[in-house]
Parts: structure tokens; sequence; C-alpha cells
């Protein structure tokens, strides 16, 4: 059996890794959601750019309920804190997210223009909002979340739904909706051709220098901002108590890991590096290498995020010293080590069966392939 120690250190990697591969695999699928009623003019357009993600949006969703479920069993006080606090807004995102099944299933099956048009709108929201809601989600992690635990551990959450949405959160939102449309306007123009690939590549190369002039920004922010800083000593291999620690919020904090561990910044080389280098592959016409760029750059980014705030998970603005940190918001011990042996296991099964899908429906989707198909095809 793993040392304590290792194992909190061990699933606050899994969970990152688990972020990052909901945002490389279903982050494509809400960028071409978003670019939906932009990139495709016609009908049959729109069903190409449809049909790009529609063998895959299912499974990719896998991402997104292993991650919450990962923070659950691993994470329970950041579980029961944060859904409870984000309440209305994780309503939003799933209510955003019920246009998608409904949309790619139903949107084809009538003819009226009306109703197509309407649910192309809907698979735009469905995309969109998700991804800004999540960007916003994190910079309120970076800023501090107003909740309190009471003597019984009940947490008690004193925000509002319009408190999450500062300037700078909403700074963090548009990061994450660039960054999602930037990875799926170069899988549009991988897996497209004439127009609609042409149409794609203009939307990246907006996007992409968007995403650079959002995530330059937001870090100068974070850097002029009050970050949190444990100041009582850590026993990082005990089972410890969130209340029984001192935190002090302290100006240009975050930046204290890089500061500790210089070779940290080369995360955020990562990240602009990434997303150049996708800019680069875009303008030249080599989306193959534009969508590995992107891709990148998720993962760039969210370790920039992750690094800068480690180890906090939660941070507590109304009580700092109530923070969530990886060393005490964790399961036990015994319940860490299970799921890492299943996480061992099944992790690369999911990795290998969605390399196998994604290699059997590679190749390019065209306007000849949806009017030939009809109804096989969303």
């Amino acid at each position: 059996m793993l040392d304590y120690t290792s194992l909190k250190l061990i699933w606050w990697l899994l969970v990152v890794v688990l972020l990052i591969g909901f945002a490389i695999m279903d982050g494509h699928d809400m960028g071409v959601g978003t670019l939906l009623p932009f990139v495709g003019r016609t009908d049959d357009e729109r069903r190409v750019v449809l049909n790009t993600v529609g063998p895959h949006w299912e499974g990719n969703q896998v991402w997104f309920v292993t991650a919450g479920g990962a923070i659950f069993a691993a994470w329970p006080l950041v579980y029961a804190t944060a859904f409870s606090g984000f309440y209305f807004a994780l309503m939003a995102v799933l209510w955003a997210m019920f246009f998608r099944p409904v949309g790619f299933e139903y949107r084809s099956k009538v003819a009226d223009p009306r109703w197509r048009t309407a649910w192309d709108w809907g698979l735009f929201v469905g995309g969109a909002v998700p991804a800004l809601v999540f960007g916003v989600a994190i910079g309120n992690v970076i800023t501090g979340v107003p909740f309190h635990f009471e003597d019984s551990m009940l947490p008690v959450y004193t925000g509002s739904f319009w408190g999450l949405f500062s300037p700078f959160t909403l700074l963090c939102g548009l990061t994450s909706l660039t960054l999602l449309v930037f990875h799926g306007a170069n899988y549009l123009q991988l897996r497209t051709e004439a127009e609609i690939a042409g149409r794609a590549r203009k939307a990246g190369l907006i996007s992409g220098m968007a995403l650079l002039l959002v995530f330059t920004v937001a870090g100068l922010m974070v850097a002029q901002m009050s970050g949190y800083v444990i100041t009582s000593v850590v026993e990082p291999g005990e089972a410890v108590s969130p209340l029984g620690k001192t935190v002090i919020q302290q100006a240009g904090a975050w930046l204290g890991n890089y500061r500790v561990y210089p070779l940290t910044v080369l995360l955020t080389v990562l990240a602009y590096g990434s997303v150049v280098l996708a800019l680069f592959a875009s303008f030249v016409r080599r989306p193959g290498l534009a969508f590995v760029g992107s891709a990148l750059a998720c993962v760039g980014i969210i370790l920039t995020a992750g690094a800068a705030i480690f180890p906090f998970v939660l941070p507590s603005s109304t009580n700092p010293s109530h923070s969530l940190t990886v060393w005490d918001c964790v399961s036990s011990r015994r319940t860490l080590n299970i799921m890492f042996w299943v996480a061992l296991v099944m992790t690369p099964i999911v990795v290998t069966y969605t390399s196998w899908a994604y290699r059997v429906m590679r190749g390019k989707v065209t306007v000849a392939d949806v009017q030939s198909r009809g109804k096989a095809l969303y």
C-alpha cells in the first residue's frame, strides 16, 4: 500500500489529468458546437460540422463524468462545498448541456429550416455556456470562494450566483471559451475541407490571438492579487482536519511556487509556446499540427493554474484557515489506495478504446457524404 502523502499527491495529479482529458476531448466538441452557426453557412455544411464530432461526443463526456466522480471519491469535502456553493452555476451548465444530446439526435429529423436553425443555436449554447462557466469557476477558485465550516464540518456558502461573476472571473471564463473555440477550430480544419475548413482556419486564428491576449491579462491580474499561504506546520502524511491549520492572504502569493520551484515556469512556456505553434501551423495550413498545438495549450494552461495555487484546492475567502488543500480534503488512505489501482487499470482502457474509435472514424467529412448518406448521419 502506498503511503498517504504519495496517494494525496497522486490523486491531485490524477484529477488534473482528468480535467486536462476533459478539456482536450470534450473541449473540442464544445468548440465545434460554439462555431457551428458561423462556419456552416448552408444546412449541408452545418451537418458536415456536426458529423465531425458525431461519432465521439458522447464518449468524450466520459472525461467529464469521471472527473466529477473522482472529485466526489477522492476529495469529498471539495465536492460537497463546491457543488453546493456553485449549485446554480452548475445547473446552468447542465441545462445548457441538455441541448447537446437532443440537438444532435433531433436537429436533422425535421426538414423545417426554422427547426434546424433553432437547434443550431441550441448546440451553440451547449458548447459556449459550459466553456465559459468552467473558466469562471476556476477564476473563483483563484480569488477564493466565500465559504466556511460549522463545528459539525457542514460547509456554509455565503456568496450568491451573481457574485461569481467579477471582471477577473469573467476574464478566466473568456480564457476558457477562447481556448476551446481555438481547439475546436483546429479540429474542424483537420476533419473538413474547402469553404468550411477555410472558415474554421480563420476562426482559429482569431480565437488563438484572443486567447493569447486574455490569458496574458489574466496572468498579470493574478500577479497583482492576494493569494493564500499556509503559515502553520503541515503534516502531509497524516489524516488532518481542514480546520487545524492557519492560512493568511498575501499579495503575490500565487507566484510563490514559481519562485520556489523555478522549473514550473516551463508550464507557462508550454502554454504560450503551444498556442504560438498552433497559430503558426494553422497559418501554414498544417491542421494536424495545429490540433496537437491547441491540445498542448490545454495542458499548459491548466497546469499553469494548478501549479500556482498548489497545495490549495478550494481557498476560502470568508475564513482563509478553512481553505481546503491537497493535504486535508481527501478521503481515507484505504479509499485512495483502492481507487488508485482501479484508475491504473481503467485509464489505459479508456485511452485505448478512445484512440481506436478516432482511428476508425478518421478522415474528412464532406458535403457529398452527408448528401449521399441522408438520415444515416446527424
